[in-house]
């Protein structure tokens, strides 16, 4: 239109045809953000939020989680265990005694007492992080064990690569220690991290992240420094589980691939088919997988339930002769016990306490070492603390334990 013509605006209502098409384009945008939060296309009904898409690093977390299951079966693998704990009322007094125990003797290579860093120092002052704990809501706790952390003489630069990738994920500045632990079969390192972000605000982070992120962006770094698994580290990791007395992956694809409990290996892979072999025939003499005709077995109905508790007593029989080294005792294998109070017929248990332990250093599960006038060493599980102060060593106390316990 050239700029010297004349025309006259005419004033007047919307017609009444654009009216619906804006209304479905106001639907469209309700929807794409309903569909962008995580709720159902209209927005209704129950459970539409979920929470797991709510906090810091929400989008990262599900794009690390999505990715290619084929490709990661070449990642080095990392485990990694996550508890939020509230530190109001007497949370705070619990916090003073975990880390307490967290630096224990006996946690690092020499056998000697845990020594706790930070980001910038190699040796953190734990009374000062907790002193700015106490305002403060909430606490994260991680658990970080490398596969093969056996391979690093130090846990630290691991710990604080990830760390830092941490708050460039979730976009604050973080407050945090740490301490290493080389006394399980697994070196492994305990984060403590404050609930507030640079801001002073209660850091809040998704769960995708604390769930899947957290674990890929170790196994990322983890592979950065020793390359990616070879054939022959997948076999022979995939290998040691035919004989565990676990439940294993192995386990887990056997379970699922059968029919009223009968299971024939019928694996593509040449590898994974004698894997799975190779387990039925170990299950079949543990008892727990029935040999039939034409290759298949009838798995016990209980396979998983069993497994896992044989897996539970073997960890309790690991933590039971790693302390009997540490306290420099002799114990035979027949003289160690399981003590379970609601066993039919069990009988009060008299003896001296040797020590007080973490059964789970997370969820703060307690145990105690007990040497019984019957001449045996009992593991006694005692939940999370008792109302009894027994100390967290070798005590030499005398003490009586029923099916209160």
């Amino acid at each position: 239109m050239a700029d010297d013509v004349d025309f006259t605006p005419r004033l007047g209502r919307q017609r009444a045809s654009s009216a619906p098409k804006a209304r479905r384009y106001l639907g469209r945008v309700i929807a794409a953000a309903n569909l962008a939060r995580g709720a159902a296309p209209g927005g209704k009904g129950k459970g539409s939020f979920s929470g797991h898409r709510y906090g810091r690093g929400a989008g990262v977390g599900r794009l690390l989680a999505s990715r290619d299951r084929q490709a990661g079966l070449r990642q080095r693998r990392v485990a990694v265990k996550a508890r939020i704990v509230k530190l109001g009322g007497k949370g705070i007094n619990q916090a003073v005694a975990h880390l307490q125990y967290l630096q224990r003797d006996g946690t690092n290579r020499a056998g000697e007492r845990g020594a706790l860093y930070g980001a910038e120092q190699d040796h953190a002052d734990g009374k000062a992080f907790l002193e700015q704990c106490r305002e403060d809501r909430h606490q994260f706790r991680f658990i970080v064990s490398p596969e093969d952390g056996d391979r690093y003489e130090d846990l630290k630069p691991l710990v604080r690569r990830l760390m830092t990738q941490m708050e460039e994920d979730l976009g604050t500045r973080l407050d945090w220690v740490a301490v290493d632990h080389y006394n399980t079969g697994h070196p492994h390192s305990h984060i403590l991290l404050r609930g507030v972000d640079d801001r002073g605000e209660d850091l809040v982070i998704a769960r995708d992240y604390i769930s899947k992120g957290l674990r890929e962006r170790a196994a990322d770094l983890v592979e950065l420094d020793l390359g990616p698994r070879t054939d022959r580290e997948i076999f022979a990791s995939r290998r040691a589980e035919m004989t565990q007395e676990r439940l294993t992956s192995i386990d887990r694809s056997l379970l699922r691939a059968a029919e009223d409990h009968v299971v024939r290996p019928t694996a593509q892979s040449a590898m994974e088919h004698d894997l799975q072999v190779g387990r039925l025939a170990h299950l079949s003499r543990l008892g727990l997988a029935e040999p039939l005709p034409t290759g298949r077995y009838r798995l016990d109905p209980d396979l998983e339930a069993t497994l896992r508790t044989m897996g539970e007593r073997g960890d309790i029989i690991r933590t039971m002769q790693r302390e009997f080294s540490r306290l420099q005792l002799e114990r035979a294998g027949a003289d160690r016990m399981i003590y379970d109070p609601s066993a039919p017929g069990t009988q009060p248990l008299i003896g001296r306490l040797l020590m007080r332990g973490l059964a789970d250093e997370l969820e703060d599960r307690q145990y105690l070492l007990v040497d019984a006038i019957d001449g045996r060493t009992h593991y006694v599980p005692i939940g999370k603390g008792s109302g009894h102060d027994f100390g967290m060593e070798a005590s030499g106390a005398s003490l009586m334990l029923g099916a209160h316990v």
